[in-house]
């Protein structure tokens, strides 16, 4: 089963991406450039059907209680994210789901209520993280597939393997999807993936917790390049007095292209930083608790420093020439 959930969910989540670019439903799931866009023609949102529709039934396989009603809060966000790409829900409506959801989840785990009131915020969180992230070609797909396999081969060395191979089917659908993907992207997530996405980071990093497979902080290093870069404009924006909510140019990996840098380069040089992040989260959680420190340490090091490079030497959103393929 998990060697299937490594190859299959691929071939699946691209040949129905290359059904659905053909369908009479694309017509009506074209992401056109906006204000916050990078791309400059419209480009089909089908990308996220696919990816959860090969992905969730690998993932229910073997699935116990709990990880069932995961995975069916996140079948259920990805129907909702379908009909807000359809026909925009008001944001009200889509935070309550997405908040309703984490709570829901985070009821079975019998935290005390005030730190489950922290984890119910961190998943509704990561569920609206990955959104924000999934604004340039090859970027949401690469962290699916990276974060992910970073999941499942933790669970695997844990022996939990339920959650491996559901981690595995979806870093597996991420990368069929990522084909299409790739610079210059044919095709997006939509929010159809990337909401569902972003939820089962978080809610599948407590499940792993909750049955020791790792510790609470390995889901924020394997998806640190997401993490920090939402997290830290979020908190930049606010402190500016901007509405964080408004559609907005701002995320670093924005003002990199904007700066000049290729979607392809930006790519690359992501993938590069997300398997150095999902590396040390794999180090790092069999290690004693001084190397950990270690470890988290010097991840936290290098983003400050890549943090205070593009602040220093890289122009604001919107200062800069257009995004390149």
């Amino acid at each position: 089963m998990l060697l299937a959930a490594i190859g299959l969910p691929a071939v699946i989540s691209g040949a129905l991406i290359a059904l659905l670019m053909r369908s009479r439903l694309a017509r009506h799931l074209l992401d056109r450039p906006n204000e916050r866009s990078l791309h400059r023609v419209p480009t089909l949102r089908i990308g996220g059907i696919g990816v959860m529709a090969a992905a969730l039934p690998w993932a229910f396989w073997q699935a116990d209680r709990s990880m069932a009603l995961v995975l069916a809060c996140a079948a259920a966000l990805a129907l909702l994210s379908l009909a807000d790409d359809l026909r925009s829900l008001p944001a009200g409506v889509r935070l309550a789901a997405h908040l309703a959801a984490a709570a829901l989840v985070v009821s079975q785990a019998g935290m005390p209520l005030a730190p489950a009131a922290i984890v119910v915020v961190a998943i509704a969180w990561m569920t609206n993280l990955f959104n924000f992230m999934d604004g340039a070609d090859g970027l949401a797909g690469g962290m699916g597939a990276i974060g992910f396999a970073a999941y499942a081969i933790a669970a695997g060395f844990a022996a939990q393997p339920a959650l491996a191979i559901a981690a595995a089917a979806l870093a597996s659908a991420c990368a069929g999807f990522l084909a299409f993907n790739f610079p210059p992207a044919r095709v997006f997530l939509g929010d159809a993936g990337s909401v569902p996405l972003g939820f089962l980071a978080g809610a599948l990093g407590l499940y792993g917790w909750s049955r020791g497979a790792w510790a609470p902080w390995f889901p924020c290093i394997a998806f640190a390049p997401f993490v920090v870069d939402a997290t830290i404009t979020l908190l930049r924006r606010t402190a500016a007095g901007e509405r964080p909510w408004h559609a907005h140019r701002g995320h670093y990996y924005q003002r990199l292209v904007l700066s000049g840098w290729s979607t392809r380069r930006l790519a690359l040089t992501e993938y590069a930083l997300m398997l150095a992040s999902a590396g040390a989260a794999l180090a790092a959680r069999a290690a004693s608790l001084m190397l950990q420190c270690g470890i988290i340490s010097a991840a936290a090091l290098l983003y400050a420093l890549l943090i205070v490079v593009i602040e220093v030497r890289l122009p604001r959103a919107g200062a800069a020439s257009s995004p390149r393929n």
